[in-house]
């Protein structure tokens, strides 16, 4: 080889070199820039010729979890891959699509490039639909609106129409929205959070057409759930005002109680009221639990199983303990902003797991009554089938919707969302069977309305024709007696009393008088004053002996009377104002306001009793004889204080009038009947002469 043409080569292989370097570097540039080039932005939504009309927001929005209020910001790079932003549509949340059973903070943006037509309005207004659960707009950068507010002090809304918001005369921008979803419930699916529609941009006019007409829809799709509630309604005054006119019949008192329950949960929770979903969630709750419970007693008492006195008292305790636990549950959206999400939804799921079991008491109820055999009418046992199918729907929906995120079963969605519509309004299975159960109940509380007041009618003609019976028994004209003013006070404490005076004047001058008191009070007790006033009457024609009259008295009660006793005092009073007195456990009389030491024998229908013992008194000119039953002594007033022994003595010398009337004003518990016996003082009488025994009892 020549070296001289070596030496030539080099700079021609240099030249080669450096123009290979060139190349590749002008590539590699180029490459580099080509890649950049189609690295993927954030797309802007471009809105021609807008004018009096509205542009959905629809296709892919810029999308971010967690929070930063700087991504409010034009400016900000937020395009796909970038930093962590993504794209997601806003026809539905972002549970629904990447993000399932996420909480917390997320962001929407959206570029907008709007143009107006010629002629069309100089403002912008923005219709939002429903977001989860509370958010702020931003236009580029600047705040234009906002629903609900942000921890710590979380308040949201939730069930509201959507709302509309004026933008001013934007142009191009970016449309920031910043989202918190509050963390899940137990029977949450895990598929909420954010946009639940896509916006609508347009002329304030326009936008507020839009708005309008989706108010109508949605008010014509609530007619059937309008309708069942006014239903409801009325039926709730109906048995409210049927209650206070007789309130025995509890019935229709829990009748009104539960037909109360869906206009108010209507008013809280289907109005769409604009105010805080944590307010109307604790009071929705409450609500739903004292229609449970209301829904316990009507069964009770329309499958006649209120005489169980233990089912009385569990039916108690599990109404307390449902009231108590809907309200805790239902308290817990007051504690979102400052309890820890895992123990938010530990306590959300205990408290759950305390009212599930109370949605099985009416199958429990249904169950018994058939256990029990009861003698029920058709009308009440379709209710008891029409509630034990509803309960085991509703029952097995709540059920399968606990952890529903977790357990992704889909019964509990079928069972919602299964359903007709009908003049566009939604007729699911639950709206049904609720209509077809509330239908029965209101046919049944008829019925039980209509046999209630056929049964009370013929007690009423009952209890008339005892009063006038008792009217007889307990006379109110005295007979006369020569030489004596009589007068007496009776009060019963019910239509028909148990008490009972007698005053039998006598051929030979003077009177007996009986006075007492049957255990019991209504028809049985009228029924046992009948029976002892004809025995009276009766022995009256034979003997004039206290103590034997008692006896007689005794012996009749003990064969035929059906249980029960009688407390009485048997009075003869002579011409002279000789009185000899019996008594059969009855309150001893006074004599010018002291109480007479009188023997007191076994009350009449409790044992054989052979001789009831006799004592004297002597009654003087212008002396008060009282005689009473234990309702004047055992007038109780509103602390529980009885009248007493000493206060009767204190009022012993007033009129019979007045003594009854005091006892009946301090506090009426029972019959009271009080009789007084004075002796009229004349010149032809003459006083007899003193007996330094004539105070003191002595057997006759």
């Amino acid at each position: 080889m020549n070296p001289r043409n070596s030496l030539r080569g080099r700079p021609v292989l240099r030249s080669l070199w450096c123009v290979f370097a060139a190349v590749w570097s002008l590539s590699f540039v180029t490459s580099l820039a080509c890649a950049q080039s189609q690295q993927p932005k954030a797309s802007s939504l471009k809105i021609e010729g807008l004018g009096k009309g509205a542009a959905p927001l629809e296709g892919l929005w810029q999308f971010h979890m967690g929070d930063n209020l700087a991504w409010a910001q034009p400016g900000i790079d937020d395009a796909t891959g970038h930093d962590g932003w993504e794209q997601l549509t806003a026809d539905a949340p972002w549970g629904a699509q990447t993000h399932a059973n996420t909480e917390g903070y997320g962001w929407y943006r959206r570029h907008i490039d709007l143009t107006l037509a010629p002629g069309a309005p100089s403002d912008v207004a923005l219709l939002i639909p429903a977001i989860d659960d509370a958010y702020e707009l931003y236009w580029n950068g600047q705040p234009v609106g906002r629903l609900g507010s942000f921890p710590p002090r979380l308040d949201f809304q939730s069930a509201v129409p959507a709302q509309t918001y004026g933008l001013g005369p934007v142009r191009t921008g970016v449309l920031a929205v910043r989202v918190y979803k509050v963390p899940f419930a137990s029977n949450d699916d895990g598929t909420a959070g954010g946009f639940e529609g896509v916006p609508i941009i347009g002329s304030p006019q326009a936008i507020a057409v839009i708005k309008d007409s989706l108010d109508y829809k949605w008010l014509r799709g609530q007619q059937s759930r309008f309708a069942l509630t006014g239903l409801y309604g009325i039926v709730c005054l109906l048995s409210f005002f049927a209650w206070m006119r007789d309130r025995r019949q509890r019935l229709l008192f829990w009748m009104a109680a539960y037909a109360l329950m869906p206009p108010l949960e209507l008013l809280l929770n289907g109005m769409r009221l604009q105010a805080s979903s944590i307010l109307i969630t604790f009071l929705v709750q409450f609500a739903i639990q004292l229609r449970e419970i209301s829904q316990w007693y009507v069964l009770i008492y329309l499958l006649q199983l209120e005489d169980l006195p233990r089912l009385m008292r569990w039916a108690k305790v599990f109404a307390i303990v449902s009231l108590a636990a809907g309200a805790l549950d239902g308290s817990l959206g007051f504690l979102y902003g400052t309890m820890a999400k895992t123990t938010f939804q530990i306590t959300d799921a205990c408290l759950t797991f305390l009212i599930l079991p109370g949605e099985a008491i009416p199958i429990l109820l249904v169950v018994l009554a058939i256990i029990r055999r009861r003698k029920l009418d058709s009308a009440r046992w379709i209710v008891a089938s029409i509630a034990l199918l509803n309960d085991v729907m509703y029952a097995v929906s709540n059920i399968s919707q606990q952890g529903e995120r977790f357990t992704h079963w889909p019964l509990a969605g079928w069972l919602q969302t299964a359903h007709l519509t009908v003049f566009g309004n939604t007729i699911g299975l639950q709206f049904v069977l609720r209509t077809a159960l509330f239908l029965a109940i209101v046919y049944a509380v008829l019925r039980y309305a209509i046999d209630y007041r056929k049964r009370q009618n013929a007690l009423e003609r009952e209890y008339q024709n005892a009063k006038e019976v008792q009217q007889v028994l307990v006379p109110e004209a005295l007979p006369a007696v020569p030489g004596f003013n009589l007068a007496s006070a009776y009060k019963p404490a019910r239509e028909v009393g148990g008490d009972f005076f007698q005053i039998l004047p006598m051929d030979s001058g003077g009177a007996l008088i009986v006075i007492g008191d049957v255990s019991g009070k209504g028809m049985p007790a009228a029924m046992t004053v009948s029976l002892l006033v004809g025995t009276v009457r009766t022995l009256a024609h034979y003997t004039q002996s206290p103590g034997e009259i008692l006896t007689a008295m005794n012996f009749r009660m003990l064969n035929r009377s059906a249980g029960g006793f009688t407390t009485c005092l048997v009075v003869r009073v002579d011409r002279d104002g000789k009185l000899t007195i019996a008594n059969a456990g009855h309150l001893a009389p006074y004599l010018d306001g002291h109480e007479l030491a009188v023997y007191g024998g076994m009350p009449l229908g409790l044992e054989v009793t052979r001789s009831y013992a006799e004592v004297n008194f002597m009654l003087r000119s212008d002396e008060q004889l009282t005689m009473l039953t234990d309702g004047v002594v055992e007038a109780r007033n509103r602390y529980g204080e009885l009248y007493g022994f000493d206060r009767t003595a204190g009022i012993a010398m007033k009129s019979a009038e007045s003594i009854a009337n005091v006892a009946r004003e301090f506090g009426q518990e029972d019959d009271i009947t009080v009789l007084t016996l004075s002796r009229i003082a004349t010149a032809e009488m003459s006083e007899p002469e003193l007996q330094p025994e004539a105070l003191s009892p002595s057997p006759a």
